[in-house]
């Protein structure tokens, strides 16, 4: 199955590379471009891409914008935020509007193209360090509590023991009566609050701290 991605970024240069890198690469085809937030949603729209990969920030509407528009208009694509902002509220707030991935554009062009397979799957995924700054950045760098869980909410943690349990996205939202979208940006807020990277880290937590068993 080929991965169709729109590319959305206001500089012609950073798009012109993805677009470079993403033809080398079997499996993943470049079907738009955007040059702004509503652009992207009208391209999203259009062209019903399986993942729109996102900059933060962009001329008429930044990309948080984009994202809440496109969670009421085309929920089910896929939106990887690529940026290079990398401070806790602005990856809180692209979950928070529905990103299923976030990753820095400093990223190495092995781990981008992962992330836009992992989120084409249906998955959540947050780049390399991020995780652990937002994390290190709620905590104020002091130790863990005793439960590692503490900070999750009931939801949250109801969707952490299905993972642990082997549960897929799919299987998830329909045991829970949710949409994919609710699942997946539960499992980014998950994976942030945890400072895991991916499913396997936090289904190996869960599992630690005696979910899923």
């Amino acid at each position: 199955m080929t991965i169709r991605v729109v590319l959305a970024d206001d500089h012609p240069v950073i798009r012109d590379g993805l677009q470079v890198l993403l033809d080398s690469v079997t499996g993943i085809t470049v079907v738009g471009a955007a040059a702004s937030g509503p652009e992207a949603v009208r391209a999203a729209v259009t062209l019903r891409p399986d993942v729109l990969v996102m900059d933060i920030h962009m001329p008429g509407g930044d990309g948080v914008a984009a994202t809440q528009e496109l969670a009421r208009v085309a929920p089910e694509v896929g939106v990887l935020m690529l940026t290079m902002l990398d401070d806790d509220e602005t990856v809180r707030a692209a979950m928070r509007a529905g990103a299923a991935g976030y990753v820095l554009k400093g990223s190495s062009q092995q781990q981008i193209v992962r992330a836009i397979e992992t989120v084409a799957a249906g998955d959540s995924v947050l780049g390399s360090g991020i995780a652990r700054q937002v994390l290190d950045a709620a905590s104020g760098r002091v130790p863990a509590p005793p439960d590692p869980l503490a900070a999750l909410t009931p939801r949250e943690r109801q969707i952490l023991e299905l993972l642990a349990t082997g549960l897929s996205t799919t299987a998830m939202a329909n045991r829970l009566a949710l949409t994919s979208k609710t699942v997946h940006n539960n499992l980014s807020a998950i994976f942030a609050k945890l400072g895991v990277t991916n499913r396997t880290e936090a289904a190996l937590l869960a599992r630690r701290a005696g979910l899923g068993t």
